[in-house]
């Protein structure tokens, strides 16, 4: 996060530019970190960041930030091996958020604060362009406690290294703190009142807190009085707190808030603001929209958020410890995810990774305000290729079609559906709200129905006897209202047995009686499936692991297992380039 939108350094941005672009020198891949397509072509080549060295593991909790010109990914990293442990700050960067190089280790354990372990953290930019990480740290008693790090060089656009000032750590778990349990600081924002401000997660038995505190020089940090925020959920990790514009306000609502913007009373009481938490329990991103008391440091979520583990998800699949971080580029607030495996320990210790990022995604709040919006970058188009279309294509029940013509192993498929009869639709179960993964493994793709399912068999093989649905299902309440479901079921996916393969689901907020229309965006990457329902409104990742449905072998169908006839309006599909994924910049 800036404070301030100019980024600086333009002589250092250009040349930093040119090290990445045309000029670059890369070293090539190091023993041990596979390509894309090898293990049985399971990799997600436009998602995974292969890691800077040999069985490396967890790319999981990233920290974005962006400074002189680059954006720069921070991840957790285990630097021994394909299991969780050894936890260091990995870094790598990049000139447009989709071709990556790695640079070696950021923050790593050097001292007491940190000697058992470097664990998440954000990145934050000072008045004066310094940028800081604050961290959690792992002392010699196990406590967790909070640390900063600075740029030892701060002409050096690719930020190599870093210093760790002595007078860490600079907050500590005081009395009534769960010293096990009190990590991943945010990204600081500055108040009206000229203080800054952070949170950090913990736990009191099964009560989640987003910890608040302040502090006048960035050194010395004190405890509010009270917390920013707490539920019954379990423990809150990565919590993240950012502003959002409202629609009707002083900036279009797609435009991303700096949070350097708060020390501004003006825009700092027009905006609304976020607060995401990751639960432990459940292992899902969970976030509401509402207020914030800048003089009282109250944040209070809106009534139409629901504030439990039922409420709205960032993404309703395998997406976990995200953290937006907003562009001075672009102006725009991009959000990052991790995704974990579903294969076995095993299979990770062969390809000698594990986890992935998500394709990062633009977020935003809906006109409406009752939710927040999230698209693939727009630079993701960049990697588009081979393109086919298919258009106003009638669906009967129980049919289906293949999309021929193009390889939809790593590919964009962007389809819109119209529904010529709603008056099939089962009834709704009003218990059915808040289970939606529930739901979709009783209704699954092979289950018919009224109205749906419909939508994408992917990574099908020509038999289908393999194949991951991508689908929509329409439930009536009354004659004049419906629900919609949206749901990936990878159940058939793989002929291997020891796969994890969960169905996730969400609903979508759509007047589908009103337009009888929906459209599907979802990105094929081998191992990896994003999909985002109604212009980015329900938001689902799922892994799945082919045996026989990888490579030219894979395959993408359009389905209606539903009585009612649908028709594909539009179907737009582009095969993807390979992007250069976390290459060593030779020093």
């Amino acid at each position: 996060e800036r404070r301030g939108d100019g980024d600086g350094g333009g002589g250092a941005s250009a040349r930093a530019a040119a090290m990445l672009g045309g000029g670059a020198r890369v070293a090539r891949r190091l023993p041990g970190a596979p390509v894309a397509g090898g293990q049985g072509g399971h990799h997600g080549a436009a998602h995974r960041l292969p890691l800077p060295a040999p069985q490396a593991l967890d790319q999981r909790y990233v920290r974005p930030m962006y400074y002189k010109g680059l954006y720069h990914l921070f991840y957790q990293y285990n630097p021994k091996g394909a299991v969780w442990g050894n936890i260091i700050w990995a870094h790598s960067v990049s000139t447009d958020l989709i071709h990556w190089v790695a640079l070696q280790p950021a923050i790593y354990p050097t001292k007491p604060f940190d000697v058992n372990g470097c664990w998440s953290g954000s990145a934050t930019l000072l008045p004066n362009g310094v940028p800081v990480i604050m961290y959690t740290g792992i002392d010699p008693h196990k406590n967790q406690v909070q640390n900063v790090a600075y740029p030892a060089n701060l002409s050096d656009p690719f930020l190599r290294e870093w210093v760790k000032p002595e007078y860490n750590p600079i907050i500590t778990p005081d009395h009534g703190i769960n010293a096990s349990a009190f990590r991943d600081p945010t990204t600081a924002w500055y108040g009206p009142d000229g203080h800054w401000r952070l949170v950090v997660g913990t736990k009191e038995n099964m009560r989640g807190i987003a910890v608040l505190y302040r502090s006048r020089d960035f050194k010395k940090w004190v405890k509010a009085r009270h917390s920013l925020h707490a539920g019954l959920t379990g423990m809150w990790e990565c919590p993240d707190f950012f502003p959002v514009a409202v629609a009707g306000g002083s900036r279009h609502h797609q435009s991303g808030v700096d949070t350097a913007e708060l020390h501004d009373r003006v825009v700092a009481e027009e905006v609304k603001y976020v607060l995401k938490v990751s639960l432990e329990l459940t292992r899902y991103d969970y976030y509401t929209v509402g207020t914030y008391d800048h003089d009282k440091e109250r944040y209070t979520p809106d009534p139409a958020f629901p504030d439990n583990d039922y409420g709205l998800r960032y993404d309703y699949g395998d997406f976990y410890a995200s953290k937006s971080f907003f562009d001075p580029a672009k102006k725009r607030r991009v959000l990052w995810g991790w995704a974990n495996e579903s294969d076995t320990v095993t299979d990770d210790r062969h390809k000698g990774w594990a986890g992935i990022q998500a394709i990062p995604r633009k977020i935003f709040l809906s006109r409406s305000g009752r939710q927040l919006i999230q698209w693939p970058v727009e630079e993701v188009k960049s990697l588009r290729s081979k393109h086919v279309n298919v258009s106003n294509k009638a669906v009967k029940g129980g049919e289906y079609f293949e999309v021929t013509g193009f390889k939809s192993v790593q590919s964009d498929v962007e389809t819109a559906f119209t529904i010529r009869n709603l008056d099939k639709a089962e009834k709704f179960d009003p218990a059915w709200r808040t289970d939606a993964q529930g739901l979709c493994k009783k209704f699954n793709s092979h289950v018919k129905g009224g109205v749906g399912p419909f939508g994408l068999w992917l990574l099908a093989s020509d038999d289908l006897e393999e194949r991951t649905a991508v689908f929509f299902r329409v439930f009536k309440t009354n004659d004049t209202n419906y629900v919609v479901l949206m749901c990936n079921d990878p159940t058939r996916s793989s002929y291997e047995s020891q796969i994890y393969r969960p169905t996730f689901a969400g609903f979508v907020n759509v007047d589908i009686a009103k337009t009888k229309k929906i459209a599907l965006r979802t990105l094929i990457d081998h191992s990896v499936v994003e999909s985002f329902g109604a212009g980015g409104k329900t938001c689902i990742l799922t892994r799945v692991y082919p045996r026989k449905a990888i490579g030219d072998d894979a395959h993408l169908f359009v389905f209606n297992n539903g009585e009612s006839d649908i028709k594909v309006t539009n179907l737009h599909a582009w095969e993807m380039k390979t992007p250069t994924m976390n290459k060593l910049l030779e020093q």
